[in-house]
């Protein structure tokens, strides 16, 4: 299970726990379960899925490390 936080400049946009996480890296859409290798991407406009809820953003960071899952998101 990942320990995951959406955050903006604003506020926490989510935070709890989920079996996967879907991003729109830079490099592509790529996904995140259960002790995932650690990672650091930018991301790319689109939407980030936590098992199914969508959270549209414009732009930003991600960062996996164990089963923690840290975003930092710019929304439009």
């Amino acid at each position: 299970m990942l320990n995951v936080t959406i955050m903006s400049t604003v506020k926490v946009v989510f935070k709890g726990k989920a079996d996967s996480v879907i991003l729109p890296g830079d490099t592509g859409v790529f996904e995140i379960m259960s002790y995932h290798k650690r990672v650091l991407s930018r991301l790319l406009k689109g939407s980030i899925d936590v098992d199914g809820q969508e959270f549209p953003i414009a732009r930003g960071v991600a960062k996996v490390d164990k089963n923690d899952v840290m975003i930092v998101v710019e929304k439009d």
